[in-house]
This record gives structure tokens, sequence and C-alpha cells, in this order.
């Protein structure tokens, strides 16, 4: 039997390092991905907020409190991270979609190509969401967190989860039908 999220970050608090390596392993690629949808698409800016999330959980592993879901109180650390960054005064943002391309247009198959250009297309029309907005819509499509998780992690209310849910998608999917 598997070794729950929640076991292994009590067997953290207890200093057992092995723990925190069976966490990243377990979330650091899902949190990325949530992490670059957050920062519009800027994939080195994403690696660094997932690698001082991890630094936080590490760094502030005792105020977990078991039996609370661990997957939340991570997202949640991840999210304050993404806003303080784009919070802060000195911050200057950059359109830089196509720096991280995987692959360069002449030697992408097909496929490939449509999916990064519906991928671009989908992250331009989260940008314009409002951050509440996204961060639901982000936490809830494409990190797969139940509704009442999402409340936690982001510290609010479940009906405020579910009307920017409910506004955020009609809002989407209104952006996605214009630019097509």
């Amino acid at each position: 039997m598997a070794i729950s999220d929640e076991q292994l970050a009590q067997q953290l608090q207890r200093g057992d390092r092995a723990a925190l390596t069976a966490l990243v392993e377990r979330h650091y690629d899902p949190l990325l991905g949530y992490l670059y949808r957050m920062t519009r698409g800027e994939r080195s800016l994403a690696q660094d907020l997932a690698q001082e999330t991890f630094l936080r959980v590490l760094r502030g592993i005792a105020s977990y409190g078991f039996p609370r879901p661990f997957k939340p109180w991570l997202y949640a650390i991840a999210t304050n991270l993404a806003r303080n960054h784009y919070g802060s005064a000195d911050r200057r943002r950059t359109d830089n979609l196509g720096e991280d391309d995987e692959y360069g247009a002449e030697d992408a198959p097909d496929t490939a190509v449509l999916e990064a250009a519906e991928a671009e297309a989908v992250i331009r029309a989260l940008d314009v969401l409002a951050e509440g907005q996204r961060e639901v819509i982000v936490l809830y499509f494409y990190q797969g967190l139940p509704l009442q998780a999402i409340a936690e992690a982001l510290d609010i209310p479940l009906g405020t989860v579910k009307s920017r849910l409910s506004i955020g998608v009609g809002r989407l999917r209104k952006l996605m039908t214009e630019s097509a």
C-alpha cells in the first residue's frame, strides 16, 4: 500500500529527508505545470517558483497540521509565491511565449505544432482573466483539485470558488471563440 502525502509530511516533520524526495517526485511535474500557467508561460520562472515552493515546504513543515490534506497546502504555498512575484513593485512583465518552445517550427511534428499553438492560445486567454479566476481554473482543470481543496488552498469560501470558476470558464470560452 502506498504511503499518503499526509504520512510523508509527518515523516518530514520528524526529520526524514527521504519523505521530501518522495513528495517532490510525486508533485513536482504537476506543480510545475500549474506554475507555468500561472506565470503566463514563463518556463524558467515557473521552475524557480516550483523549487522555491519545495524549499518553503521544507522550512515550514512544522506548520503543516495533520490530517489536513497536503496537496491544497502545497498549492497554497505555490499560489502565494506566484502572487507575490507579480505583486512586487519592481517586477516588469515581458512577453516571451515563444522562448520556451521545445521544437523549432521546421523540425516539429504537425501535431506538436498544433498543440503548441493551442496551448499558447489558452495561456494568452488565461492571462486576460482576473487572477482569482485564472487560479481557480488552473487548479480545477489542470491540477484536478476538487472545489473544496481549491477553497482551502486559496483560503476563500467554497461559494467564491464556484463563482470564479463559472465566470472564468464563461469568459475563457468567449475569449477562445473570439480568437478562433
